[in-house]
């Protein structure tokens, strides 16, 4: 056996044993590891595909992500319930890539015609993501982000707890974010400002509930006085602001 071999086994040796402790810790199986990398590895394509299309409506997926994880500690969900909603907020807007860039970058107000265009979104995001088994219900919880708790929202006019509890979420997280984040046009509203706006909009827009779940949270988020983030799915330290 030559030298080179040696080194490829011992390399292979090496991360197969970093593999079985990685398993260990997260009380996977190898085979269920490997799934869980697997399915991790399609996320990082989608959203490397998505950060292509748009660099801020990749940073915005991101911060979402980070919000509603947040509030999912707050609400006293489950790893797993966590995961799957950190999943489902970096996806919301991943039907975007399907948004012509006239649309989708247009700096300026929306056509009547362009914003029917852009809520088509969701939708879009439905279709790329049903195709995989194992985002089914991410893909529900994509689709159906932009439903108001009124019943006044799109594409299907769901109302309240009809709603999927992930969707309610993630769409107080995503105004959250269009609201206090800089972007070249204007400065983001301060964190006050914007609670009170989600306040305003609780019952109607939002779920009242979950809208003082957020704020809670996101108050304590603000006094640690971090600048980035981290998620589980996608490793890198991330800025809290789109400036």
């Amino acid at each position: 056996m030559t030298k080179k071999n040696n080194v490829f086994q011992l390399s292979e040796v090496k991360e197969n044993r970093e593999r079985l402790k990685k398993a260990a810790a997260l009380e996977l199986s190898p085979i269920e590891l490997v799934k869980k990398e697997y399915f991790e590895l399609v996320i990082k394509t989608l959203l490397s595909a998505l950060k292509c299309k748009d660099d801020y409506t990749w940073g915005h997926s991101l911060r979402v992500a980070y919000f509603c994880v947040s509030v999912g500690h707050e609400m006293g969900f489950s790893a797993a319930e966590i995961y799957e909603l950190e999943v489902s907020a970096l996806f919301h807007d991943i039907g975007k890539i399907g948004v012509p860039d006239s649309v989708l970058l247009k700096p300026s107000r929306l056509t009547d015609d362009e914003f029917l265009e852009m809520k088509l979104h969701p939708s879009k995001s439905y279709e790329i993501l049903q195709d995989f088994p194992v985002f089914e219900q991410m893909a529900i919880n994509a689709k159906y982000h932009h439903e108001r708790y009124d019943g006044r929202g799109y594409p299907e006019g769901l109302r309240g707890d009809k709603i999927p509890l992930f969707s309610r979420i993630i769409l107080i997280s995503d105004t959250f974010d269009a609201m206090t984040s800089t972007r070249p046009y204007r400065k983001g509203l301060p964190f006050e400002v914007a609670f009170a706006e989600l306040r305003e909009f609780a019952g109607t827009q939002f779920d009242p509930f979950i809208v003082e779940k957020f704020i809670s949270c996101m108050t304590k988020e603000q006094n640690k006085n971090e600048d980035t983030f981290n998620l589980q799915v996608i490793e890198g330290n991330f800025k809290k602001n789109a400036a």
